[in-house]
Parts: structure tokens; C-alpha cells; sequence
């Protein structure tokens, strides 16, 4: 069982990370300072060190030096990411900003103590054909080799990147995986969510600022960028970039230099850019809503993450990986997938791709009653968004069209999708009950009941 020690000041947050991790299987213990944790105990002892980097007394830093072979998270507010980058270049393993979320405080430590086990146990092989394990990239389908294959390719060099695919596909797990497998691994990879800082701090945030260039500016502060210096900038959502902030970055490529906010003097910087977008970029630029010169900076090496409705088995397997990952979490006996609901996993269009596979099968796993994740308890509602999809149903057995002679009328009569549906449901609702009626259609009773209401279609009235 791993141990880790909590060296925090705040006795509330102290205690909430507490409660989190000895729920999830570690043994903890707790300090208030610096000089607490060295007091009361032996640092060596500990697989893992979460210090906040703000302490009464010594930095939550000194911690790194202290601890020497033991890795070190610094915990910081948002406002303070910057010195949580330069902790890193201290030799902090990684920064986790407050307030944290609850899924990636125990994603990070289980990344950090499991690389720290695996270097101990045998070197990992420096060129790998597929992202290491510490990232959770899986797949065997076509698109997936082709994505690990320039993974690999492009990772070795410099090149800007480009990472383009739907929301919730893992464009910033592709980057970490470049990050990772490249001559700048050792140093920091800073992330950055475009649309989620306000348009009128992006600028002094991404390049940073001189004291006094603007209200509220009393001091100087360092950029993201210039935190970033020999490592990776990794900016998510770029398309959401203001015009010119867009600017001021196609400098940065052009020139690898920075100009602080309100200052003339420039900066050199060596940072290799990671950009991602689920937008159409080209089409943007054609609108007047990105610049085309950086559009094309940009487009140096293009990756693809392919949305998990195309990835068939894919699916399943990193469902498994979740599942495993859930149960562990909530302290659940390992649960298993029905035939029924791989079936409807392969099925389902997944709108919200991986992330909405995740939460899925976590609520599934609370809900469940006994060893078997069913269709159900996924939630999950496949209506069939075509006849042609209805037929293929039909024809597998899975209806009673045959029986009924229905699929001839539909074809006679050129039926649309709601008339077939109408049709059936009404010709079969005395003999079934409505679970029946929802397996006969291929859909969940939620969906059958909300189909209804939208046709109008009233349920038979109990005798």
C-alpha cells in the first residue's frame, strides 16, 4: 500500500485530501508546515509528497530538496500557476491547482506513483511505438496506430503541432503523450484552456506583464509562455484565441521570442507548441476569425484523434480500463459487462466521446446491485436515426415486423420513420408490455416514452 504525506496548513483541506485518499486505499499522514513534516517524519518513507506551495514558515519547495529521491506535488491556487511551473523546474513532479478535482488529484498520483514503480523495476524503452502507459492512450483500431505512429515521428522533433478532433476525444492526452516521449520530458509541459480564461487577461497571462501596464498590474509577473521555457505550451481550444492575442503569438513562433505586457523589451524563449481545437480552423480563417498566417503556422504536423464512435472494439477495451479505474475508486468489487451492454457500447454514437464513456460507466458502477454493469445502468438511449437502421433491426430477429406483415405495408405505403414507429407501437401494445415494446424497437423504455410523447401516442389503459 502506498504512503503519502499531506503537508498543508489549511485544516480543512488537509483533512478533505485526507478522507479522498485513505478512501481510495493510501496510508496518510499529515503536517501543517515544513518544519512539522521534517520533525515528526522521515521523508524517505513515503512513496508520494503533496505540499501546498504556500506554508507558514519554509515554502512548500524546500520540500524537494528535502525529500531528495521522493517525488513532490505541489498543490497551488490558480493565480499562483506560474510559481508552481518554476517548481517544477525546481524538481517538482507535477503542480495541482485549487480548487482540485477529485478524479484528477487521484488520476496524477496514480500516474506519479506508478512511473516511479516502473522506473524502479526496469527502464522504460525510449522509443516506444504507442505512448506510454502514464497517459491511458489505448486502442488497435486503424486510426489509433496511424494517431501513435506520428506520435512517435513527430515527438523527436520540434515541429509545432496541431491536435484536431470532437470534445472529449483526448486531444490533451496526445499532447502529453508528444510531451513525454520528447527531448523535453524532463522539463515542464504547461496547459493552457484557451476559453476559459477571460479575453481580457488572456494576453497577460500567456506573455505576462510589467508592473503598472495596466489597472491592477502593482507588480511584474512572468507569462505562461516564459514559464514554459524549455519545456511545452499546450494550448487547448486555440480557436477561441482573441485576434490579438493571436497576434502577439505568431510572433512568438515566427521570432521564439516574447514582449511582456506593457514593456518594449523582448524575451527569448525556447517552448515547443502543442495547439489543439475541436473547430475548423481553415474555415475560421476564411471568415476572418483566426489569422490565416498563424493558421498556417500552426498546421505544421496535423494529428487526427478519430471520435469513439469509430473505433469499434476500441470501445470495449477502454471501457474495461474505466471500469477497473471506477471500481477502485469507490471501493467497489471488480464488476463485469453484460453481453447486452458491450452490444449497446459498440452501438451508441457516444456525442461526448471518451469523457461521456468515463462518466457513464462510473454512475453505472454506483447504481449497480450485484457483479453485472447491464444496458441500463449505462443510461444510455440508442434510437435508431434512420429506417434503414430500424430494418437491419428488424430483419436480425430483433422485432415481430415479420410475424406481423408490417415492413411489407411500410414499403407499400412509403412510410416515414415516425409513421413505421407509430404503426408498430400500436399494433403490438395490446400483446406487449412496454419493456418488450422497447427491446422489439431496439430503444430503452426512456426512449420509447419520450417517442410518445412526441407522437402523441397514448399507452394502452390499465384494466
Amino acid at each position: 500500500m502506498s504512503r503519502i504525506l499531506i503537508v498543508e496548513d489549511e485544516p480543512i483541506i488537509r483533512s478533505a485530501l485526507r478522507r479522498l485518499l485513505e478512501r481510495n486505499s493510501y496510508t496518510v499522514d499529515d503536517a501543517g508546515s515544513v518544519d512539522e513534516a521534517t520533525n515528526q517524519f522521515n521523508l524517505n518513507d513515503y512513496n508520494l509528497i503533496i505540499s501546498d506551495l504556500r506554508l507558514p514558515g519554509a515554502p512548500g519547495t524546500d520540500l524537494i530538496d528535502l525529500a531528495k529521491a521522493v517525488p513532490v506535488v505541489i498543490m497551488t491556487s490558480y493565480a499562483s500557476m506560474r510559481s508552481a511551473v518554476e517548481a517544477m523546474k525546481m524538481g517538482a513532479v507535477d503542480y495541482i491547482a485549487k480548487p482540485f478535482d477529485h478524479d484528477e488529484i487521484l488520476e496524477t498520483i496514480a500516474n506519479i506513483i506508478k512511473l516511479r514503480s516502473d522506473d524502479d523495476t526496469a527502464a522504460t524503452p525510449k522509443n516506444s511505438a504507442r505512448p506510454n502507459s502514464s497517459n491511458e492512450m489505448v486502442g488497435n483500431c486503424p486510426a489509433m496506430q496511424n494517431l501513435f505512429s506520428r506520435i512517435q515521428k513527430v515527438a523527436g522533433t520540434d515541429a509545432t503541432v496541431l491536435i484536431q478532433g470532437e470534445s472529449g476525444t483526448g486531444k490533451e492526452l496526445a499532447a502529453r503523450a508528444i510531451h513525454q516521449q520528447s527531448a523535453r520530458a524532463s522539463s515542464p509541459m504547461v496547459s493552457v484552456n484557451c476559453a476559459s480564461i477571460p479575453e481580457s487577461l488572456i494576453e497577460s497571462e500567456l506573455f505576462g506583464h510589467e508592473k503598472g501596464a495596466f489597472t491592477g498590474a502593482d507588480a511584474t509577473r512572468n507569462g505562461l509562455i516564459e514559464a514554459a521555457h524549455g519545456g511545452t505550451l499546450f494550448l487547448d481550444e486555440i480557436g477561441e484565441l482573441p485576434l490579438e492575442a493571436q497576434a502577439r503569438l505568431l510572433r512568438f513562433l515566427q521570432e521564439s521570442e516574447i514582449r511582456r505586457v506593457g514593456s518594449v523589451k523582448s524575451i527569448k524563449v525556447d517552448v515547443r507548441l502543442i495547439a489543439a481545437t475541436h473547430r475548423n480552423l481553415k474555415a475560421l480563417a476564411k471568415t476572418g476569425e483566426f489569422r490565416e498566417d498563424l493558421y498556417y503556422r500552426l498546421y505544421v504536423m496535423e494529428l487526427q484523434m478519430p471520435p469513439l464512435r469509430e473505433r469499434g472494439e476500441d470501445i470495449i477495451e477502454i471501457a474495461q480500463q474505466f471500469l477497473q479505474r471506477s471500481c477502485d475508486k469507490l471501493g467497489s468489487p471488480l464488476l463485469k459487462f453484460s453481453d447486452d451492454a458491450c452490444t449497446t457500447m459498440i452501438r451508441y454514437n457516444w456525442p461526448g466521446n471518451v469523457r461521456e464513456l468515463q462518466n457513464a460507466i462510473e454512475r453505472a458502477v454506483i447504481l449497480a446491485d450485484d457483479h453485472m454493469i447491464t444496458t441500463d445502468l449505462l443510461g444510455l438511449d440508442i434510437e435508431p436515426d434512420s429506417l434503414a437502421e430500424l430494418e437491419s433491426s428488424f430483419a436480425s430477429g430483433n422485432s415481430l415486423i415479420g410475424d406481423t406483415g408490417f415492413k411489407e405495408r411500410r414499403a407499400d405505403q412509403n412510410l416515414s420513420l415516425d409513421d413505421y414507429f407509430q404503426r408498430f407501437v400500436l399494433e403490438n401494445q395490446d400483446n406487449m408490455s412496454e419493456t418488450k415494446l422497447a427491446k422489439k424497437l431496439g430503444v430503452s423504455r426512456k426512449c420509447l416514452w419520450e417517442r410518445r410523447q412526441k407522437l402523441g401516442i397514448p399507452r394502452k389503459p390499465k384494466e
